[in-house]
């Protein structure tokens, strides 16, 4: 079956730098799509960065150019490396994966059939 772990999470401060990692395996199909995703304190689950396994990386505008996903397969982990983090990117950070293999779904956590257990990110003002 397929398992995930995300872990890296911490109390960094604003404008810092953090990597979470997501231990991942069990894939039974070749096409596949990891995602990250966070929830802060009453705010809806939200699609974060993902990658699928050609490569092709997505994320979400309010991260891009600070984030970055990417994957070591040899390791079976894929990571997120989080810079200039802000107040905003506190949350708790899930990894989560799907066997669907259209774009549009990637970054919706309703579209992922597996999750790890999250990682709190806190960064402090």
């Amino acid at each position: 079956e397929v398992q995930l772990q995300a872990s890296g999470g911490g109390l960094v401060q604003a404008g810092g730098s953090l990597r979470l990692s997501c231990a991942a395996s069990g894939f039974t199909f070749d096409e596949y799509a990891i995602g990250w995703f966070r929830q802060a304190p009453g705010k809806e689950r939200e699609g974060v960065s993902s990658i699928f396994s050609d490569g092709s990386t997505y994320y979400a505008d309010s991260v891009k150019g600070r984030f970055t996903v990417s994957s070591d397969i040899a390791k079976n982990m894929v990571y997120l490396q989080m810079n200039s983090l802000k107040p905003e990117d506190t949350a708790v950070y899930y990894c989560a994966s799907t066997y669907s293999t259209i774009p549009d779904t990637f970054l919706n956590y309703h579209a992922m059939e597996n999750w790890g257990k999250g990682t709190l990110v806190t960064v402090s003002s």
